[in-house]
């Protein structure tokens, strides 16, 4: 096992470069210079110009920039916002929260509905019911975010009124920040129409954001599903007259999960990719606009320091995840 530990620690090097280089070039390919977007209408004059980026070292060659980058990065030192005027890890950890909020509950929809949803699949095979539910499987992995979560607002929150357009909270709600997750932070305080508005908040942005990860969930549990119930173990559980419901329970269940543990991993990166969108359209204050809104005003260290936590958060849950498989798989814990 430590040697598998050891290994999956080993292809983190390499990931990691590869995470730095692409956060450092992607935003300095994108035409338009952060200078001349904060001065905005007002212009900058070519000696003010010059004499920012000096101090900021874009002045220097870019592989030098890429360097000290990085020696930043092993300091903790992920530059400082142009626009904020903050320390980008400082508004990292002061936003996460509200992505990681989101985040969970969409998770959490997307297993308790996507691994039932699979398994009836998988018993009900050629059925009515299981076309129905890989059809509706395929349609929500293939439907953009964007109009997905437009259609919602327009159904639910427009026509309907059931739900808020955007924000996390009503505006007449006011405490403080304890834990950074509303949902908490709001029961903490001790309203009750404070936490039923978190929740009505969150109701929208975390469905947009799990109907992707759901359907994956879905269509995973079905075909592991399929798989473990051709096993010759399951056929001999049978035939000793246990109930469908002990098969399935007992027997097929608990081993047809095993690679569903490593899609629920993958979905992160998924989640957290989703949420730049989900994120906008709600406008949900959380890491997704914070990059999309430095992004447009090209604040170079936002982006630079954004993408690679976000990286990192994956790469550290997926290293849990294969940890994780190693010790509930037999077979992967022996190699």
């Amino acid at each position: 096992m430590l040697r598998f530990l050891l290994g999956r620690l080993g292809l983190l090097i390499p990931t990691f470069i590869g995470v730095t280089l692409v956060a450092f070039s992607f935003i300095r390919l994108l035409p338009g210079d952060p200078l001349d977007l904060l001065a905005g209408e007002r212009g900058i004059s070519d000696e003010r110009k010059a004499e920012l980026m000096a101090q900021m070292g874009f002045d220097k060659p870019l592989w030098q920039q890429y360097l000290d980058y990085v020696l930043g990065v092993f300091q903790g030192d992920l530059g400082t916002s142009f626009a904020s005027k903050k320390p980008v890890l400082d508004e990292f950890m002061t936003l996460f929260p509200a992505t990681a909020e989101l985040a969970l509950c969409a998770i959490i929809l997307a297993v308790c509905i996507g691994i039932p949803a699979g398994i009836f699949a998988a018993v009900k095979r050629g059925s009515i019911a299981d076309q129905a539910i890989m059809g509706t499987a395929l349609v929500g992995y293939s439907m953009p975010i964007f109009w997905w979560g437009l259609l919602l607002i327009i159904l639910f929150s427009g026509i309907l009124q059931w739900t808020p357009v955007s924000g996390r909270i009503s505006l007449m709600y006011f405490f403080p920040s304890v834990t950074g997750f509303m949902l908490i932070d709001s029961l903490l305080s001790g309203e009750k129409g404070a936490f039923l508005s978190a929740v009505r908040h969150l109701i929208l942005p975390s469905i947009v954001l799990a109907t992707i990860p759901l359907a994956v969930i879905a269509r995973q549990t079905r075909s592991a599903m399929l798989e473990v119930l051709g096993e010759d173990y399951v056929r001999t559980a049978r035939a000793k007259g246990l109930t469908p419901r002990s098969v399935i329970g007992l027997h097929a269940l608990r081993n047809a999960l095993i690679p569903v543990i490593t899609t629920i991993g993958l979905q992160v990166g998924v989640l957290l990719a989703g949420a730049i969108l989900t994120e906008t359209i709600f406008s949900w204050p959380g890491i997704g606009k914070w990059l999309v809104d430095s992004i447009s005003r090209r604040d170079y260290f936002v982006v630079q320091g954004g993408l690679l936590l976000i990286a990192g958060i994956i790469m550290l849950v997926n290293l849990i995840v294969d940890v994780l498989y190693g010790l509930i798989n037999p077979r992967i814990r022996h190699n």
